[in-house]
């Protein structure tokens, strides 16, 4: 029996305070409840919003940061099938050029803490964020990188690196 599993989309956006140290949430909801993560959100794709729109609107609304287009770095896009075998969903990747001056408030979603990028491998983070998303974040967050991920509901990952740019 096939079934269609839905498809979102939604962005990352990658903060630092000014020492450094990335900004995570420890999420209250699923998906990847109890896990750290760096902010994002789903597009609001009845109004068409575009992924800039979306990580201009999501920095704002999780942590009270006004950025701009100047401030957002798109630096790629992983597209998993089958994540957590719920859905689809296409990510944009952002890294956020402008600094955090103090950590923001707990929000309905989780709160916040940074960590130094060495200390983000041995937190609870999502496999496939261990796998693909940190890696990728440190070789390619001044470039562009394409992925797409398949996420076997039985925890195989296969990985098809789709684009790479310098």
């Amino acid at each position: 029996m096939t079934f269609e599993l839905p498809f979102k989309i939604s962005v990352l956006v990658f903060l630092r305070n000014r020492a450094g140290e990335h900004l995570l949430i420890q999420r209250t909801k699923a998906p990847n409840l109890g896990c750290w993560s760096p902010v994002g959100g789903k597009l609001d794709m009845h109004l068409g919003e575009s992924p800039y729109e979306c990580a201009r609107r999501e920095t704002e609304e999780e942590v009270g940061l006004e950025v701009s287009d100047a401030d957002l770095h798109c630096f790629g896009y992983i597209s998993e099938k089958s994540y957590e075998g719920t859905g689809h969903w296409l990510m944009f990747l952002f890294d956020c050029r402008r600094n955090l001056d103090a950590l923001p408030p707990a929000i309905d979603e989780g709160h916040f803490a940074y960590f130094s990028r060495e200390a983000i491998d041995a937190l609870p983070i999502p496999e496939t964020d261990r796998t693909l998303l940190w890696p990728y974040y440190d070789q390619f967050k001044d470039s562009f990188v394409g992925l797409r991920a398949n996420c076997d509901p039985s925890g195989a990952l296969s990985l098809v690196e789709e684009l790479r740019l310098p």
